[in-house]
């Protein structure tokens, strides 16, 4: 896969970055080369390799799956201004 100057400018017009004619040009050769390379992994033989999360074998963490009523409202309302049985108050907005 080939990116041309038209490729640059519309990717960045679809990323709202503005480029210029030099920086188009310049960016035009680094995707290039950035494509180059991702092709080149195509060519290697994974067959038989496991997919891996790690580079070293570790077990994931678990934590046992209990239901609870998380007993955190009086923490997260510490720092409200106004509350009323553990909810926040705020200024009425529609009148």
């Amino acid at each position: 896969m080939s990116v041309d100057v038209q490729t640059v400018k519309r990717v960045a017009r679809l990323a709202r970055i503005a480029v210029s004619e030099d920086d188009a040009q310049r960016m035009t050769g680094e995707l290039n080369a950035i494509l180059g390379f991702v092709e080149q992994l195509n060519e290697v033989d994974v067959s038989g390799v496991e997919p891996m999360t790690s580079v070293t074998p570790m077990a994931m963490k678990k934590r046992e799956d209990v239901v609870t009523d998380g007993d955190k409202a009086a923490d997260i309302i510490a720092n409200a201004p106004a509350t009323e049985e553990d909810f926040f108050l705020v200024p009425k907005v529609v009148e």
